[in-house]
This record gives structure tokens, C-alpha cells and sequence, in this order.
């Protein structure tokens, strides 16, 4: 066991022994006394801050790192107890990494940025609601990981989560997972996304990020929940529910957009070469899956004008709405070598799918139903039934088992995670006697107390 001397903060700081020889475990009772424990910190140390409302008149300085298997842990000591308010908040300097910052709640007026160079670092089980403008949390470092934490209560301009890096590029491998994001009551136009994946400058630029298991309610800030305005994302395995906000691929390309359960929302999608499949889209009203406006034929890498949709595939969803459930915004440029094959799509009257005159789009194997079709399909009842969880499956009897065209390998899992085999169904489920169903995420499943 190592000690830590401070004189005179003895007080506010005491030392016990850590899991191993190498590693202490502090708790401090001051915001001096984790500074000095924090400057101090080595691989495997975890340093507790007591229960209880610390005002940060200045940063929070976190300069000491872990190691991969051996993280500095900065924590409050009951998960949700030790809250932060003041003008300023923690700091990751440029250059460390392999940090946990888990357990806190903010409640301050200072945002959180993780900088470029900063990696491998982490935030868990926080609970964000803070008293400013702006964008409250910043990760611009590599390999961080943001995970179990709440982000909830704003009525201002701004988003909760963005993605940057640095002027020339985007942070690579960031991993954001079962987050609650909630209530984001901004009622101007723009600029109140839950989560921004790059900004438009950045839309050329890979980021590789995963955006997964997260769960979005009054998502009403934006009418883009999530904006993705970089290249090669995957978002998949979200819930969104009684939001305005869609998933949104504004800018980039080549992104997948999977297995996703969204209920009043929706997917809209710009740019080239993304993948849209095994989603399941309920939105009561119209425009469920959205082919986005095309002003330009391809984006510049400044441009902020909307791309048009070239080569994109959107397959195995089901897709339940009113008319025009799958539409498209029209532009001066319309989609290009899309694909739309062995989806379900299920209306109650209307042209069921609108694309714009002039788009070039290959339809294969989808089925139609509760409306006028709108493009080549086969109209028939999917007979779906309703499961427990409110999810709409195929029946036994459903003409969608077995009946898939076409050749979609990357569509290999349905929305339960299951593996398809021989010849696909159409539509997010793949229909499967008994097995495992998945059911659509609540606020159990996420945030600082989930498992």
C-alpha cells in the first residue's frame, strides 16, 4: 500500500488499502483535498469523494494516468451522492488517458470537454444536468468511452453529447452506451440534438464511433435526436420513444443504422453508401424512414447544404405509420443507385412510399399493406401480432416468412439479435418458433443505477 501525505489537509483525506500492493484507495472530504490526491494519483488508485454539494470555484485538474488494466478511478463514494455545482468542473488535460470519472452529479454551470490526445479515458454513471448554454459534454479524445450516464432537464440551445476531435479529424472509437437521455425541451429551430456526431466541417473525416443501447425520451430539442455529421458510425440497438428528434445521418458517409426501435420517431439519412436495416419504426403519424433533400450531388468537406442519397440500402425494417411512410424530401438532386428491398411497410391509407419523380431506386421483395403501394411490391397482409412488449412480429402464417430477394448479407441479425438463415423474412423479425425477444429499453436498462 502506498500513502499520500498532505499536511495540511490531513483532515479531508484518508488513505486504506487498495486491491493490491500497487493500488491505494483514497477518500477525500474537500475539493483540495482530491485536487492533491488527484496530482498524486498512480495506475490502480481510486479516489472517493464523500457524499455531499462541493462548489468548484476553480478546475478540477486530472493529469496523472492509468493504464488500460489499471485506471486512475475518480469517484463519487455512493454512486449519485457527491454533486459538483460552481462555475468550473473537472479538466482532463491534453495527453491523459485511461481515467474513470464515475458517479457524479453535475450541477454546475461549466461544460465537460475530454480533449484531443486524451484517451482511453471514461465517463460512467453520471448524472448530468447543468446550468448553462452551450454543449454540456465534449469528447474530442480517442477511444473514450461514455457509458450509464443520465442527461436530462434543458430548455436551451445546445446539445447534451458531442463528438469532435481535433481541426482535421474526428475522434476515433468512441463507444457511447446505455446513456438515458431525456427531456431536452429546446423550442428553437436547431441546436438541441441529445447527441452530435462531428459538425459539417467534419463530415468527410472517419470517426468509426458506435452509438449503441442508449435510450432517448422527449428527445424534442432538435428534430434530430442523434446527428451524424461524420463518416463510418454505426447506430444501432437504440430506443427512442415519445420524441420529435429522429436518428439523423445529416453528413458523411458510409454509415449503418441497425436494429434500432423507435416509437413516434424515425430515420432520416443524406450522403452515400449507408446501410439502414432490421430497424423497427413505429410512428403514428407519416414519414417513418426519410430519403433526405438533395441540394448538391456530393457535399464539399465544408459544405452545410444537404447531400443527396446515392447508393444507399435500406432493407429489412419494419416500418409502421399512416401515408408516405417511407418518403422523400425531394431537392434539386434526387436519390441515386438506392436500393429499398424486403422491408415491411404498413400504413392505414395514402401512397405508402413517396419517393420524388426522378429518383433512381431499385425495389426488390417488400411487402405493402393498408394502402396504395407507391412502388413495385407485393400487397398483402404481413399478419403481424402484437407481443407483451407492444412489438409487432410475424405470425406463423405470415407471407413474409421465407421470402426475402435479393442478397443483404450485412442484414444477418433481426431486431432480436437472432441470426437469420436460409432464406430471409422480410421485415425486422425474423420469424422464429420460440426463442429469445428482445424488448424495447427502459430506464432500468440505462443510466447510473442500470447493471
Amino acid at each position: 500500500m502506498r500513502l499520500f501525505f498532505v499536511p495540511l489537509l490531513a483532515a479531508a483525506l484518508v488513505v486504506v488499502p487498495g486491491p493490491s500492493a500497487s493500488a491505494a484507495q483514497i477518500r477525500v472530504t474537500s475539493l483540495a483535498a482530491l485536487q492533491s490526491a488527484m496530482d498524486k494519483a498512480s495506475p490502480g488508485d481510486t479516489i472517493a469523494l464523500a457524499d455531499g454539494s462541493y462548489s468548484a470555484g476553480s478546475a478540477l485538474l486530472i493529469k496523472r494516468s492509468g493504464t488500460a488494466s489499471a485506471p486512475v478511478t475518480i469517484a463519487a463514494e455512493h454512486t449519485g451522492q457527491a454533486t459538483i455545482t460552481g462555475s468550473k468542473t473537472f479538466a482532463f488535460a491534453s495527453g491523459v488517458s485511461n481515467v474513470v470519472l464515475r458517479g457524479f452529479k453535475f450541477r454546475g454551470g461549466a461544460s465537460l470537454t475530454v480533449p484531443a490526445g486524451a484517451s482511453g479515458n471514461r465517463l460512467t454513471r453520471n448524472d448530468f444536468q447543468l446550468t448553462s448554454d452551450g454543449n454540456w459534454v465534449t469528447v474530442s479524445g480517442d477511444d473514450t468511452v461514455v457509458d450509464r450516464n443520465v442527461f436530462q432537464n434543458r430548455t436551451s440551445q445546445g446539445v447534451f453529447l458531442q463528438v469532435l476531435g481535433p481541426a482535421s479529424a474526428m475522434a476515433q472509437h468512441v463507444h457511447v452506451h446505455h446513456n438515458h437521455f431525456f427531456n431536452h425541451q429546446f423550442a428553437g429551430s436547431n441546436g438541441g440534438e441529445s447527441i452530435r456526431l462531428g459538425l459539417s466541417n467534419h463530415q468527410s473525416y472517419s470517426a468509426h464511433a458506435l452509438i449503441e443501447n442508449n435510450l432517448f425520451e422527449k428527445a424534442d430539442g432538435d428534430s434530430e435526436a442523434i446527428s451524424v455529421k461524420s463518416s463510418d458510425n454505426v447506430v444501432r440497438y437504440n430506443t427512442i420513444r415519445d420524441s420529435l428528434g429522429y436518428i439523423v445521418l445529416r453528413h458523411g458517409n458510409r454509415s449503418t443504422v441497425e436494429g434500432n426501435v423507435l416509437f413516434g420517431s424515425g430515420i432520416r439519412f443524406h450522403g452515400n453508401d449507408h446501410k439502414i436495416v432490421n430497424n423497427y419504426v413505429a410512428n403514428s403519424g407519416d414519414r417513418a424512414i426519410v430519403f433526405g433533400s438533395g441540394d448538391e450531388a456530393d457535399s464539399g468537406p465544408a459544405s452545410k447544404l444537404h447531400d443527396r442519397p446515392d447508393r444507399v440500402t435500406v432493407a429489412y425494417n419494419t416500418v409502421l405509420g399512416s401515408s408516405s411512410v417511407i418518403d422523400g424530401d425531394g431537392g434539386d438532386f434526387k436519390p441515386k443507385d438506392c436500393v429499398v428491398a424486403d422491408n415491411i411497410v404498413k400504413g392505414t391509407s395514402g401512397t405508402l412510399v413517396t419517393l420524388p419523380s426522378g429518383s433512381a431506386v431499385k425495389y426488390e421483395g417488400n411487402i405493402t399493406f393498408g394502402g396504395t403501394a407507391g412502388i413495385p411490391s407485393r400487397n398483402v397482409d404481413p399478419r403481424l401480432v402484437k407481443g407483451a412488449a407492444g412489438l409487432y412480429r410475424l405470425s406463423s402464417a405470415s407471407p413474409a416468412i421465407n421470402t426475402g430477394a435479393g442478397s443483404y448479407p450485412y442484414a444477418g441479425k433481426d431486431f432480436d439479435l437472432q441470426a437469420r438463415s436460409g432464406t430471409f423474412d422480410v421485415g425486422a423479425d425474423e420469424y422464429f418458433a420460440s426463442g429469445t425477444t428482445r424488448v424495447p429499453l427502459a430506464k432500468a436498462d440505462v443510466g447510473p443505477t442500470a447493471p
